[in-house]
């Protein structure tokens, strides 16, 4: 019946819509049958090819007169009176962004597929830490494509995300044992930045007194590049040099990195290394292959104390350059000071096994200033994708494809030696090094390859590399061979069948003994019907978007809407080598101008880096933006970095890690920058004042009145201006960084511009700067980036030239479907939508920091008093919202003893008005306590989240009933979502740290 009630309601405001246009910039687009185009002519004026796809009506959750309604109770008229009022009039942009107007779904799908088709395809043999993979078909369709899996967020509220914690749980299990390894966590951005995070390590355990880190020059040049950017402004001095010749007798190096097997395709036998290097005091990392490993002796049996490499060819494709999973492994000794997210085993109230991440600590932000890393964003569903491959190979499977393309290189081998040419290198496992020895030129050898569909790396103009992978065919290693014959005059006298008898295996002594992914996991689910089965139990363990609102303040948890994702699979995006030729890939080059053109305007800005491969990588890139500004301008004695202490935590982890020194500004009453303390320290800090760090709006959620004179202020007093763009998602279409003052912003694509989060990650995190900024954006040093890289930059912050290349797509569908004022009503309905939760909350609980009674897109909820009225945490209410089948906000931050709720502008009223209730009802709860009616330990909220487990067992000895517990609300009985296990024991998993796969009662019973 409710069902019929709600179809005649909606039918009822699909008429009343398409009888009133009302006060909605996009009434030409409203859901109205009759009116269907985004543009803002009549209906009477509208062709009947006008696309009726539109798509900024299917983003926008609100209907029109949800919008109204809203509105009405707020007080306000229509969505620019409301705005207007809370936007503060100096940052008005007053103007349309100068965008072109919404497009159809289908009809944009087609133009983009138009553009893709500009990239060819051809089948590289480049390597370099990056390959062409298989992707199973039950893992693309149940996991890559799937939105129970990508929409999810960042498993802090484990138990509601016990399935992804599993699979990352079997992703550390995997790099480990290839690794032979103590210890993984659950990834990282990409090979170079990993290894940047390994000089980190090593510096720290050196306790920063040894200054010198070891780079051999047989390292990817690109790892290279990042390192060296890392090490700059930390005063590390980065030696490259050859690692069979290095003098560690002055006693100043605190780690060495070598590649294994090299980037040339070398292995060789790095225990001597390792020995030398140790007997100095150094740390050991090997940047390896684990493809490679299922067939070659792991690091961990020479000696290497940090593994590290890049998880790609497990299954996810090159992307252009990403995402992928970058892996990390220590051993033991080292674990306490691994960087990022560290998944690991502990239990529930119950006594039952549950996952959970441990060491948060780790995500080492929360340290501030006092920060190693400043990782926020990891990999999570490339690493998920990884863990998932190998299961569905298992052990056998992997040794099967890594033994594969090892005896295709090896048969490769013999054929160059048959045509008279030589490979300096006689160990290696998929790369072979040609030399040509003057009977070709490399470059005449490529063009010729180039005709025939082939990519190989060029090292020298007498020698090149050519690396094999698991999709390599007989007839590539036919055409390889026939272009190698061409370039040096010869024919190719024999076929590659003949070679199969004569080649033999080039590994030697370096034959992997040990075993590895015995756990019952990697052995059970070979069959599609088993993996599928798996898969689907894990989704169905953990909440997502497609179960309800994720209100992640800050987060921005939107709707990552289907057809954006679509494109992200395409053979044209997906299988492109990021070092192929610029012409290869002109139909990146031309999506890439056409989003950072769209982004420029958004923003305000000159020019725009797409390089950053997350947030926190922006923040770092920004810095160094400016920084390198400032040396090259001779103000290299500019230092301090104001930063307030609302802000981020990545924030001053950043700015450490470019070699800025923090002064804290404070926060007023009201959540604002004090602006009494601000300029104060901006003055007394002018000669030294590098920049000034601020988030706008504000992270208490305001619209601050004078950020206009704050950064007027700043640049008076000699400094620059980096704005953290996490909350752009307030701004777009109504204000912008570049016309507030702001000279950097880095942009979280993953949040405003509809990159969906992964369970954790990918993220990406483009910087905009104004003109003077441009020659100093990142750059490359493989890839000659154009327009998109500086003529005055340092070097690259992420490995690929382009970041996350792949996922790019997303936001470009994204801002062209929406149009210039589908962007700016998604803004409007997005704080509309929060400030119309904050209305109807007001009354039950204390709303912290409002501005004439209004909130920006997200805002903070004071639970602090309820610890002395009712003995709670604010972390009872995060769980019991679980009953009630919502992901909690954001909680204890900015401030403890908080929630902070951001509903999006892809919610819709009757979802915002759940929440509302779910909140409502949890107060009544709230009270029951304060008023003895329930009791301070035993009850709702301290013993939520109640699971199916603990909801049907036959005792129940709780003094409120179960339906209480887990049906608390209408909306449950008709769709529940039950957590799988109950409340966490987080402390117990930190004391006693297990982090990869083991039969899970045995590990508790062994504990105890």
């Amino acid at each position: 019946m409710s069902s019929l009630v709600s179809l005649a309601k909606r039918g009822s405001q699909i008429k009343n819509l398409a009888l009133n246009n009302g006060n909605s910039l996009l009434s030409s687009s409203s859901r109205s049958s009759m009116v269907r185009n985004s543009s803002s002519t009549s209906t009477s004026q509208k062709s009947p090819f006008a696309s009726l796809d539109t798509f900024a009506r299917r983003h926008i959750g609100p209907q029109e007169n949800d919008i109204k309604d809203m509105l009405k109770t707020l007080g306000y008229e229509s969505l620019d009176a409301f705005t207007n009022a809370n936007v503060p009039k100096g940052i008005q942009l007053n103007r349309a962004l100068k965008l072109s107007a919404g497009k159809g779904e289908s009809e944009f799908l087609q133009e983009l597929k138009a553009t893709a088709k500009k990239n060819k395809i051809l089948r590289s043999f480049i390597g370099m830490g990056y390959y062409g993979t298989h992707t199973p078909a039950v893992i693309q369709r149940n996991i890559l494509e799937n939105p129970g899996w990508y929409t999810s967020y960042t498993p802090y509220q484990a138990e509601i995300a016990q399935g992804r914690l599993e699979m990352l749980l079997n992703y550390q299990t995997v790099v480990a044992d290839l690794t032979k390894m103590d210890v993984s966590n659950a990834s990282l951005l990409d090979e170079g930045t990993a290894a940047a995070e390994a000089m980190n390590v090593a510096w720290n355990s050196a306790k920063k007194k040894k200054n010198t880190f070891f780079v051999s020059k047989d390292v990817h040049p690109q790892t290279i590049g990042v390192i060296k950017t890392r090490a700059s402004y930390l005063g590390i001095n980065v030696v490259v040099a050859d690692h069979n010749t290095f003098d560690f007798s002055k006693n100043d190096v605190c780690g060495v990195i070598v590649q294994y097997p090299n980037t040339e395709g070398n292995v060789e036998d790095l225990t001597a290394f390792a020995e030398k290097a140790h007997k100095g005091g150094a740390v050991v990392i090997a940047a390896t292959d684990l493809l490679a490993l299922t067939v070659m002796t792991p690091p961990g049996e020479w000696g290497a104390d940090i593994a590290l490499g890049n998880s790609q060819r497990f299954g996810v494709p090159m992307g252009y350059g990403g995402p992928h999973a970058a892996f990390f492994a220590v051993k033991d000794q080292f674990k306490r000071t691994i960087p990022g997210r560290l998944i690991g085993l502990s239990k529930d109230t119950n006594g039952d096994p549950a996952i959970r991440m441990a060491l948060q600590s780790r995500e080492q932000h929360i340290r501030r200033e006092t920060a190693t890393s400043n990782i926020c964003t990891a990999q999570a569903l490339l690493a998920n994708m990884a863990a998932s491959f190998a299961i569905y190979h298992g052990p056998e499977g992997l040794k099967e494809i890594g033994h594969k393309v090892h005896n295709i290189a090896c048969i490769f081998a013999t054929g160059v030696a048959k045509l008279g040419l030589t490979t300096p290198h006689k160990t290696f496992f998929d790369t072979v090094k040609v030399d040509l020895s003057g009977k070709a030129k490399a470059t005449d050898l490529m063009n010729i390859l180039v005709k025939k569909g082939i990519n190989v790396r060029k090292l020298d103009e007498n020698s090149v590399t050519v690396a094999f992978d698991e999709t390599t065919t007989q007839q590539d290693v036919t055409l390889l061979l026939e272009g190698f014959a061409e370039a040096t005059k010869g024919k190719l006298s024999f076929n590659v069948e003949s070679l199969i008898g004569e080649s033999k295996s080039h590994l030697g002594s370096f034959a992997r003994k040990s075993e590895f992914l015995t756990h019952p996991t990697f052995s059970k689910y070979h069959s599609e019907t088993e993996m599928m089965r798996y898969l689907k139990k894990l989704e169905n363990k953990d909440m997502s978007l497609t179960h309800s609102m994720i209100p992640l303040g800050s987060c921005t948890m939107k709707l990552n809407a289907t057809a954006e994702m679509y494109p992200v699979t395409w053979p044209e995006f997906a299988n492109i080598h990021p070092f192929v030729p610029i012409d290869q890939a002109q139909g990146y080059h031309d999506m890439f101008a056409s989003l950072s053109d769209a982004l420029c305007e958004i923003t305000g800005f000159d020019a725009m880096s797409l390089q950053p491969n997350s947030g926190a990588q922006g923040e770092y890139a920004g810095l160094r933006v400016i920084r390198d500004y400032l040396v090259d301008t001779n103000q290299a004695h500019r230092k301090i970095c104001l930063i307030p202490t609302s802000a981020h935590g990545t924030n001053p982890a950043s700015a450490a890690m470019a070699g800025l020194k923090i002064v804290p500004i404070k926060s007023d009453a009201e959540g604002n920058v004090d602006f009494e303390d601000f300029k104060q320290k901006a003055h007394e800090h002018s000669k030294e004042l590098a920049c000034l760090m601020v988030t706008y709006p504000s992270t208490y959620g305001v619209f601050e009145e004078r950020i206009k004179e704050i950064c007027e202020v700043v640049h008076k007093e000699g400094g620059l201006v980096y704005m953290d763009g996490a909350n752009m998602n307030s701004q777009v279409g109504l204000c912008s960084p570049g016309h507030i003052g702001a000279d950097v912003c880095h942009l979280n694509l993953h949040k405003t511009f509809c990159i969906p989060h992964g369970g954790g990650g990918p993220g990406m995190g483009p910087i905009g700067v104004t003109k003077k900024l441009a020659p100093y954006l990142p750059n490359h040093p493989v890839v000659d980036m154009g327009r998109f890289g500086g003529s005055k930059g340092s070097g690259p912050v992420s490995a690929a030239p382009f970041g996350s290349a792949a996922i790019l797509p997303i936001s470009h569908v994204y801002i062209q479907l929406m149009g210039a004022e589908g962007l700016k009503k998604a803004t409007q309905v997005a704080i509309l939508n929060a400030n119309y939760m904050s209305k109807k909350l007001r009354d039950l609980y204390p709303i912290r920091y409002t501005k004439n009674g209004l909130v920006a897109h997200e805002m903070i909820i004071d639970f602090a008093p309820f610890k002395a009225s009712a003995g709670l945490e604010v972390e009872d209410v995060a769980k019991r919202l679980a009953d009630y089948g919502f992901h909690a906000p954001t909680v204890s931050w900015p401030i403890h003893d908080t929630i902070m709720p951001e509903p999006t502008e892809s919610e819709s009223k009757e979802q915002l008005d759940r929440f509302i209730e779910a909140l409502t009802m949890i107060r009544q709860e709230i009270k029951d306590i304060e008023t003895g009616k329930s009791d301070k330990k035993n009850n709702l909220l301290k013993n939520s989240p109640h699971t199916l487990k603990a909801i049907t067992a036959e005792k129940w000895d709780r003094p409120y009933t179960r339906q209480q517990a887990a049906f608390p609300a209408t909306w449950t009985r008709e769709k529940k979502y039950w957590p799988t296990v109950g409340r966490i024991d987080g402390a117990y998993g930190d004391r006693n740290l297990v982090c990869s796969c083991a039969p899970m009662e045995d590990i508790i019973a062994s504990q105890d």
